[in-house]
């Protein structure tokens, strides 16, 4: 079943299941946590202003049903988006597990917003205009011209970018999500790694507008070849092909493949894959239903402790101390 409502009338559901907010952290009154109105699934909204200009939200919900709300043009700040799971449409463009928008500060054009109907796990980041330009190495703190259409006044559309989440920027993401830490040190650790992927995002926006860049050399049609090797290897995760087969199988010599597969994507298609797997067994320990040893097996590892040690060094915790302290959900 599909829900449409207005904006206003979804973030007025919100407001009514949380007239009393929680603080997972009682140290710490700006981390706030809003829980999803009983209508609508159940999850939460974790929300903490790191500092001024720069807020940080978490959300882990599962929605009961497809919703879509409609909205009026709106003020945008800066803001980046990261899918771990489910999705979003919003005009002609999705937004999916995977995936990341990036989005400058402008007019966010009114329309339709569809939240899928499964379960969402985001992080979302929020920057001021004046937070970003601190940054900005001249007296005036002008942004480079390279990274000045981040920026437009409120008459202007915003600028957006949808990517693909590297293996890089999925282990942040990780860490983001599972910081051990309360008070002071919490927020350090957050603000560090809100920073850390902020900065990845700045580069490839630099390196898209660099004529220079080996990026702009790739012609179309072999960008649709690799993007196809993506979705081959995703299918294909237990058992993927070797890189020669890859290559053949989407029409690209080997070392096209390599340089171009980096290049698009962020890593190799060696890390790309070990990336994947990983991430899909910590989604089979979140679970629960099978043991290590199956899920090793089930996401290409024949040793167990191979796995154990590529989870670790991606994850930062063995497989069996992920699962005793997987908490996702308050």
């Amino acid at each position: 079943m599909t829900i449409t409502i207005s904006s206003q009338a979804y973030l007025d559901l919100w407001n009514s299941a949380n007239e009393t907010p929680q603080y997972l952290d009682s140290s710490d009154l700006l981390d706030v946590t809003w829980r999803q109105p009983s209508e609508l699934g159940e999850g939460y909204l974790r929300e903490i202003e790191l500092r001024d200009g720069l807020w940080l939200a978490i959300a882990h919900n599962q929605f009961h049903d497809e919703i879509i709300t409609l909205g009026c043009d709106r003020a945008h700040s800066l803001e980046y988006y990261f899918y771990l799971t489910g999705g979003v449409l919003s005009g002609s463009t999705p937004t999916l597990a995977g995936q990341y928008g990036f989005y400058g500060s402008g007019m966010a054009p009114g329309g339709k917003y569809q939240l899928l109907g499964q379960e969402h796990l985001t992080v979302n980041v929020h920057i001021s205009p004046e937070f970003l330009c601190s940054f900005a190495s001249n007296p005036d703190r002008e942004l480079p011209p390279e990274l000045q259409h981040l920026i437009r006044p409120y008459t202007q559309t915003y600028y957006h970018h949808i990517g693909t989440t590297t293996s890089t920027m999925q282990v942040v993401l990780h860490q983001i999500l599972e910081c051990p830490y309360w008070g002071i040190s919490k927020r350090l650790h957050w603000e560090s790694k809100v920073l850390e992927l902020l900065g990845m995002l700045v580069v490839q926006e630099v390196e898209m507008r660099d004529e220079n860049h080996p990026f702009h050399s790739l012609k179309t049609d072999v960008r649709e070849r690799l993007h196809h090797a993506r979705e081959l290897l995703l299918q294909r995760l237990d058992n993927p092909p070797t890189l020669i087969e890859l290559a053949r199988l989407v029409g690209l010599n080997d070392c096209t493949l390599k340089r171009g597969f980096r290049e698009v994507f962020g890593t190799t298609v060696f890390s790309y894959v070990r990336s994947h797997r990983l991430e899909q067994a910590r989604q089979l320990l979140q679970i629960g239903d099978m043991n290590i040893k199956e899920i090793a097996h089930l996401v290409g590892y024949a040793d167990p402790k191979s796995f154990a040690i590529a989870f670790r060094k991606q994850f930062g915790l063995n497989p069996k101390d992920y699962r005793k302290k997987r908490k996702y959900s308050v």
